[in-house]
């Protein structure tokens, strides 16, 4: 099952949640994601947990718990809904 993890702290790692996790289960793979331009994280996240009754468990015991200063929120994570319109690899720009 794979878990959506966000208003995480800019300095939280995947290091840190997959420590975290894994005390609720198994941790398959943990994914910060990161701002491109920045370097940044954006504050957000996701966790596969291959037993899904492991990770329920994780969002019942994470939802809500404060983590570097940070309120948490964990759920199943929502399938990633298809971009519609063209896509513009170098900005699409006249010249």
């Amino acid at each position: 099952m794979r878990l959506y993890v966000g208003n995480l702290s800019y300095t939280t790692d995947e290091a840190t949640l997959q420590k975290l996790f894994s005390k609720h289960g198994d941790v398959e793979s943990v994914n910060v994601i990161i701002d491109r331009d920045t370097g940044r994280s954006k504050g957000f996240g996701f966790i596969d947990m291959p037993n899904d009754k492991q990770a329920k468990e994780a969002i019942l015991a994470l939802n809500g718990s404060e983590i570097e200063g940070r309120t948490i929120k964990v759920s199943e994570a929502k399938p990633q809904e298809r971009r519609e319109g063209p896509r513009r690899a170098f900005g699409g720009g006249r010249r």
